[in-house]
């Protein structure tokens, strides 16, 4: 029996039960379409921190709470507004510096609100020291506001929509939290990442925030330097600047180079423990086909007996048996794999999702693999069938 000929046989045994063949297929399906989603995000998260990250320039350093880069670690935060002042006088000639005071709060205009607005508390250097922040509408606030403790705010896009409806709003006083302001400059759209609006903001300087909620810490403190050769003895003022008061393990330095290291590591390390949970999936749906393929030996043992009394080799009945199981798991792969495309390319255009190329050929390998390996021992046991036990089977 030539190799054609066994694929038409299979073909047609699998047709003859079109929803059990679905049936067993759903798994692979699920499993592939897992992989390509999951890993996807994962990819793109990694690309959406490293672009951003990146966006910074090399000369962008970070002073963070703790020692251990501040990812996802709890660290007891000990970095002050004075510190971030002492480190603006010590770099006075080769950097420029910028707290960051973070405080979710409620913004009124009249009878207008935004709520859950991220009130950012920093300096009037913040502009410069993360180039990405551009002003639309009127401008940054000055240094010479942020020494007299001016009541003067920056907002988002978010704000500026919701509050005044993108008309002007220069020189509007509104509340943040219980206080007024009057707003000096409206922030260019930054947009949205996770579900998080980063235009539902308004920066005030940090005196002023840590004065308002009382709070002293900050959570980060960004300092861009005059020059990447730089580098070496900015960090080394650093150190000697907040180690009159912390130690070592009470602060870490990263520049941007480094940061992107460790998100990508443990992107990495995410995106293969994702595309192992939907392996798993995977594997259920490859028992599922070498169980229907045993089920259907079964079904077909009189017909096994029948062939092979007309000449059908041992091994016609192995490839045929097999081709069937690879079929099942083609099929499930390709239909999971276009789900996977297509789901992925919806989720880009809301959240970060990037799909891979070695992670579709991946998904792919696996679905066959598994039709090879989970159909081999239902294709055994048919092909050892003998032929007179066979034909009186009931």
């Amino acid at each position: 029996m030539d190799f054609q000929e066994l694929i038409t046989l299979s073909i047609k045994a699998l047709a003859a039960n079109k929803l059990r063949s679905f049936l067993t297929t759903l798994g692979i399906i699920i499993g592939v379409f897992s992989i390509i989603l999951l890993v996807s995000i994962g990819s793109g998260l990694q690309g959406y921190i490293t672009n951003q990250i990146s966006s910074l320039g090399p000369n962008v350093i970070f002073v963070l709470p703790g020692n251990s880069a501040g990812l996802g670690a709890i660290v007891a935060n000990k970095l002050t507004v004075q510190d971030a002042q002492n480190l603006e006088r010590r770099l006075l000639t080769t950097a420029k510096v910028a707290p960051e005071l973070r405080q979710l709060e409620t913004l009124k205009y009249k009878s207008l609100k935004t709520k859950g607005a991220f009130v950012f508390g920093t300096s009037s250097e913040y502009p410069v020291v993360i180039p990405s922040v551009k002003v639309a509408h009127g401008y940054f606030f000055t240094a010479g506001q942020q020494r007299s403790g001016a009541k003067v705010v920056v907002i988002g896009q978010t704000v500026y929509s919701k509050l005044f409806n993108n008309n002007n709003a220069l020189g509007k006083r509104i509340f943040v939290g219980n206080r007024q302001y009057t707003i000096v400059g409206v922030l260019d759209k930054i947009g949205s990442f996770a579900g998080v609006d980063a235009d539902n903001i308004a920066v005030i300087p940090v005196e002023v925030a840590s004065q308002q909620y009382g709070i002293n810490t900050i959570s980060r403190i960004d300092i861009s330097i005059n020059s990447q050769a730089l580098l070496p003895t900015v960090k080394r003022q650093i150190d000697q600047t907040l180690q009159r008061r912390l130690t070592s393990d009470d602060y870490s330095i990263q520049t941007a180079d480094s940061i992107i290291s460790t998100v990508s590591n443990i992107t990495n390390v995410l995106s293969i423990a994702l595309g192992g949970i939907a392996g798993i999936s995977l594997l259920v749906g490859g028992i599922g086909v070498a169980n229907i393929m045993l089920v259907s030996v079964t079904e077909r043992t009189r017909e096994i007996g029948l062939r092979k009394a007309l000449g059908a080799r041992r091994k016609d009945i192995l490839y045929q048996f097999l081709l069937e199981s690879i079929f099942l798991s083609l099929t499930g792969g390709l239909i999971g794999i276009g789900l996977g495309l297509g789901v992925s390319y919806v989720l880009a255009k809301f959240f970060v999702s990037v799909v891979t190329p070695w992670s579709v050929f991946l998904a792919f390998g696996f679905s066959v693999g598994i039709g090879v390996i989970f159909g081999m021992a239902p294709a055994i046991r048919a092909s050892k069938l003998n032929p007179i036990e066979a034909l009186r089977y009931e």
